[in-house]
């Protein structure tokens, strides 16, 4: 069997490679020239866990092209991006590859469209396309498999994971599943066409809004002077609730994007364009405590740890960071950034001792692992302030240290002084007062029984 896979980015070539590496005869096709010299080279364009190994494995099998050529199989995973200023899909990359594929089309070829679309898309979008040339749909297969894997997992996820398969019509559905049985372990649940695209739309929707409930849990948390990790971890202790952590934003190119791709032709989309609203709020939130931290201090300097949407990646699209950055020069505060894991990023990256130097104030916005064992008496900051978005510090270590540090959504009273006499805000733990809340089992909370008297749960 032939495959011709059109777009070599995180989701395509894994797939790629998975097809040839299960015995398929693969060509991937890519319109960046760069892209295809990088792969021709025998080098990855991309880091990602076990990829290299596979490629590898795969290589004797997967030719790389700029344009497509006749095959059994055209699988269809280019990016759709969001249009920024209207909140809409940008089906332009869909389009074209679809466009490409056409004159190589023939009767009972199979085509496989992977990429995140709004619903509706194959049927209005994509099959009129294919159909331009002559052949029409019902003479050749369609479906759509939205993808399912995140970065530093993609090669666990891909195999491993249930898939959704939802054909054209059931000839469609089967020839789909056929192939991606090949390497799929995972369940696959077939249907039709529309309900596969909605499905791919409803899951990140779902951790979407959920996000957004732990970030306003935060939020109020701080306002009530409550310990929002804390009171997590209690509420989770009911069988049937589960309150996500909450963080300085949702970044990546599903989470953040989906639910408009869900809601960009509805009229019923208030609690999904609310969700978007708070999480998209987020950078601001984190800033505005910043702000507050850093009162007082002249001309200040910002740190920020991590600018990865998420932890132990180099992934940074539609990452917090962003506007987290441009919110803080706004402001007129010095920003420096440093990522281990991020090759290039719109602003400067640095060394540690370098983005810390003379820091007033270090936002740690990505929980990579990396940070978690910081030793924070080697750093030289002019400020000990930190405000851990992620809550993944060890708050003893750094207090120990002199650093006050803020957690978001800590709201818990701890008043004191801090570098430069500036008030320190609710949530800052000092020498002394500071205690982890990062453990699953939270501390002792005082509860009042029936009689008056203070007991402990």
């Amino acid at each position: 069997m032939k495959i011709c896979v059109l777009g070599l980015g995180y989701i395509g070539l894994p797939t790629a490679l998975l097809f040839a590496a299960h015995g398929a005869d693969v060509v991937g096709v890519d319109v960046k020239q760069s892209v295809v010299d990088c792969l021709n080279r025998g080098s990855l364009p991309f880091a990602e866990p076990g990829l290299e190994d596979l490629y590898s494995e795969a290589k004797s099998r997967f030719l790389v092209r700029t344009e497509p050529e006749a095959a059994d199989v055209f699988l269809i995973a280019v990016p759709t991006p969001l249009d920024p200023a209207t909140k809409v899909s940008n089906l332009a990359y869909v389009k074209s590859a679809a466009d490409m594929i056409a004159p190589h089309l023939r009767r009972g070829n199979l085509v496989v469209l992977e990429s995140t679309v709004p619903p509706g898309t194959s049927e209005r979008v994509v099959i009129p396309r294919l159909e331009k040339r002559g052949v029409a749909i019902g003479d050749f297969f369609y479906a759509h498999c939205p993808e399912r894997a995140i970065p530093g997992r993609t090669l666990q996820e891909m195999p491993g994971n249930n898939r959704i398969i939802g054909g054209y019509d059931r000839d469609s559905t089967d020839r789909a599943t056929a192939i991606y049985r090949t390497f799929v372990r995972g369940q696959i649940y077939q249907t039709d066409t529309r309900t596969a695209e909605f499905v791919k739309l409803m899951e990140n929707t779902c951790r979407d809004v959920n996000i957004a409930l732990a970030n306003e849990f935060a939020q109020l948390a701080e306002e009530c002077g409550i310990n929002v990790w804390e009171a997590s971890t209690l509420a989770n202790k009911h069988p049937r609730v589960t309150v996500l952590n909450p963080g300085p934003g949702v970044g990546g190119h599903c989470i953040a994007v989906d639910p408009w791709f869900l809601t960009e032709n509805s009229t019923r989309c208030r609690m999904v364009s609310t969700a978007r609203e708070i999480n998209d709020s987020m950078p601001n939130y984190v800033l505005h405590v910043a702000r507050g931290l850093l009162a007082g201090v002249r001309d200040p300097t910002i740190s920020i740890l991590g600018v990865a949407y998420k932890g132990n990646v180099g992934d940074t699209r539609e990452s917090p960071a962003f506007k987290f950055i441009q919110l803080a020069e706004n402001e007129g505060y010095a920003v420096r950034c440093h990522d281990p894991y991020a090759a290039e990023f719109a602003h400067p990256l640095m060394n540690l001792p370098e983005a810390t130097a003379g820091s007033d104030c270090i936002v740690i916005l990505t929980d990579h692992d990396c940070f978690r064992g910081l030793d924070p008496a080697t750093l030289q900051v002019r400020n000990k302030l930190v405000i851990d978005a992620r809550n993944i510090l060890d708050h003893e270590k750094w207090t120990d240290q002199g650093f006050a540090v803020r957690v978001l959504g800590d709201g818990s009273s701890v008043q004191q002084t801090v570098p430069g006499d500036i008030a320190a805000p609710a949530g800052l733990y000092s020498a002394g007062a500071a205690r982890s809340i990062a453990s699953s089992s939270p501390p002792s909370i005082s509860l009042l029984s029936p009689n008056g008297r203070e007991g402990f749960l």
